[in-house]
């Protein structure tokens, strides 16, 4: 999985990311081309378009859903079947498809936003009895960025 969340796990409020963090959307870029991504309708809905260089797999309840050059399906594992070839699958949200995310992830790639936010989706705690943080990346506040973060890197015990 892969995602950023605020100090008490925001993700976004009202479809929107509530900050902008250009060093991080570079991150995400990075790690997430030539790859599955996994989302469900609201978050692919927040792109103005589909992202490039990656095959996007849109969960919905909606059997009729369809956009041209996406994969559409009504569950995560129909999801992860569909990606099966793909050594490094992503799960990039939202909330509720993060929460079905956690059971069957094995690495969460996290950028934690150090700030708190008005929100109406949130991120599932990391319970560390079944996770174990391997890595962390602290990037200060500066002209770019409105807020301090940390690249956090956990993987499932």
């Amino acid at each position: 999985m892969i995602a950023a969340a605020g100090e008490n796990n925001e993700l976004g409020l009202e479809n929107a990311l509530v900050w902008h963090l250009p060093d991080d959307f570079k991150r995400f870029k990075q790690l997430t081309t030539g790859h599955h991504i996994i989302m469900g309708r609201k978050t692919f809905e927040s792109f103005p378009k589909p992202l490039p260089n990656r095959t996007h797999i849109v969960i919905t309840r909606n059997p009729n859903y369809q956009y041209p050059g996406v994969l559409v399906t009504s569950s995560l594992q129909e999801a992860l079947d569909l990606a099966a070839d793909d050594p490094e699958i992503f799960i990039i949200g939202g909330g509720e498809i993060y929460s079905l995310g956690l059971e069957v992830a094995n690495k969460i790639e996290l950028t934690r936003v150090h700030g708190e936010f008005d929100a109406d989706t949130y991120f599932p705690a990391i319970d560390e009895s079944d996770w174990t943080l391997t890595n962390s990346v602290y990037h200060s506040r500066d002209e770019r960025h409105d807020y301090a973060f940390t690249y956090e890197t956990w993987l499932k015990k």
